[in-house]
């Protein structure tokens, strides 16, 4: 059963007609209600229901229940004992629940996630520069609230060096580190850390209390619990990548380094992390455009989903060069040395480890598919000229082209200058930048919902 009827503005006196209404709602709506509680028609029920003027539409739900839709559009829940005069309705789990499904609400949690997300692109950055410095084996061990302080005496200090002193990093290329030099790059990825704390915090927090408010859906509850989620399994992961670096290698000489496949998977979750932010916050933050589907529309949509997904596989294909230091075997463009494909592609076997293991062939991959993906862009640019767009879409197409030449210029200028840490640097946060436009177009060309 699906009843629905307005009720009139509780602000103004009940004229004779809406008298009518008012009881028409009570009687509707009498089963969330006990015999001798509260009416609904009371205005000690409704003003504080209202937190602007307009009107509402009363609506029972499947499964039990009544919703308030207010057209201002805030969103509370009906607790029994929130208001004195509806104090006494027994109201069961799941049910008798007053929903005011809002814009503004939805404003205030799109804002939120794309803070959100903004801190998870810091923290990117932020771990891209910790391994650019070699800084990130420094910290030997993890506590998530004994490291928070840092060393602040000498004799701090020098405990924390001699338990560095104890791992390989220090024994093979350190041994000569000064305990300044240690503090520099203990400092790195002490920063890190703590940035990861404040991401989580970022997110926890404020999903607890919109949760509390009744701001989110039923859809966002599962997407919010999901990223939350997320966002410890990213924590773990950071430290099981870490732990890799500190153990020691069967041949003595071997150079520490974290396994490119877990800086992979840190780096992969945290741009899933990343996407599903800002992507949810994009849909609830940008009015949805009414674009006519055609099929040059599909095809455009298609192909920016397509894009969108060569730029992250380049992306995480970034963390296996900086893993295997790849970068610094060729440093000339565009051939590789003296030949277009350098013989040493698959010198490891079986075959299927050189795409994950030889530093040739995973240059070569990262150089393929940097290619690949601005060519993607340029196709799904001028295509989007063929097609009468909404000018923030072409606003979007254009940016994306802008953002993917001058990431490639980036990338070259940083193979050819073997790898300074400042354009290393710039170059990975275009790659933050591109994904973010590349989902931000894709946004713009979704189907409307019927």
């Amino acid at each position: 059963m699906r009843a629905s009827l307005r009720v009139p503005d509780v602000h103004a006196p009940a004229a004779p007609a809406k008298a009518h209404k008012l009881a028409q709602a009570q009687s509707l709506l009498a089963p969330a209600f006990p015999k001798g509680g509260a009416r609904l028609c009371d205005p000690e029920v409704l003003l504080p229901l209202v937190a602007e003027k307009g009107d509402q539409r009363a609506e029972e739900v499947e499964g039990g229940g009544w919703r308030l839709e207010h057209s201002c559009g805030i969103r509370r829940p009906l607790r029994p004992g929130q208001y004195s005069t509806i104090s006494d309705v027994a109201l069961q789990p799941g049910r008798g629940t007053v929903s005011l499904p809002s814009k503004a609400a939805e404003r205030v949690v799109g804002r939120w996630l794309l803070v959100c997300s903004g801190t998870v692109a810091g923290a990117v950055i932020l771990g891209g520069v910790t391994r650019l410095t070699e800084s990130g084996l420094s910290m030997v061990d993890w506590h998530l609230i004994k490291e928070m302080k840092p060393p602040t005496s000498k004799e701090e200090w020098e405990a924390e060096f001699q338990k560095y002193q104890q791992f390989p990093e220090f024994k093979i290329l350190n041994h000569d580190m000064t305990l300044a030099e240690f503090k520099f790059i203990w400092y790195m990825e002490y920063s890190h850390r703590m940035w990861g704390r404040l991401v989580g915090l970022a997110y926890i927090l404020p999903a607890a209390y919109f949760w509390k408010k009744g701001w989110l859906t039923r859809g966002l509850k599962g997407r919010v619990l999901a990223l939350c989620g997320l966002v410890c399994f990213q924590g773990l992961l950071g430290w099981y990548m870490v732990k890799s670096g500190l153990e020691e290698k069967p041949d003595s000489h071997d150079i520490p380094r974290v396994s490119q496949y877990r800086l992979a998977a840190h780096l992969g979750s945290a741009l899933v992390l990343y996407c599903a932010s800002l992507w949810t916050s994009l849909s609830l933050l940008l009015p949805q455009h009414k674009l006519t589907e055609t099929r040059q529309l599909l095809r455009l949509r298609r192909l920016a989903h397509g894009t969108a997904g060569l730029v992250f596989l380049t992306a995480l294909s970034g963390a296996f060069v900086a893993g295997l230091d790849a970068g610094l075997v060729y440093n000339s463009f565009p051939k590789m040395g003296e030949s277009w494909i350098p013989e040493d592609l698959f010198t490891f076997s079986p075959l299927l480890r050189n795409v994950f293991e030889n530093p040739t062939m995973v240059q070569f991959d990262h150089r393929v598919l940097g290619i690949a993906s601005v060519t993607a862009v340029t196709v799904l640019y001028f295509l989007s000229r063929r097609i009468p767009l909404p000018r923030r879409t072409k606003i979007a197409a254009t940016t994306l082209l802008a953002l993917a030449y001058t990431q490639v210029g980036l990338g070259i200028s940083t193979l050819l200058m073997y790898v300074p840490t400042p354009l290393a640097a710039t170059h990975q946060s275009g790659s933050l930048a591109l994904l973010s436009v590349a989902l931000w177009l894709m946004n713009e060309l979704r189907r409307v919902p019927k």
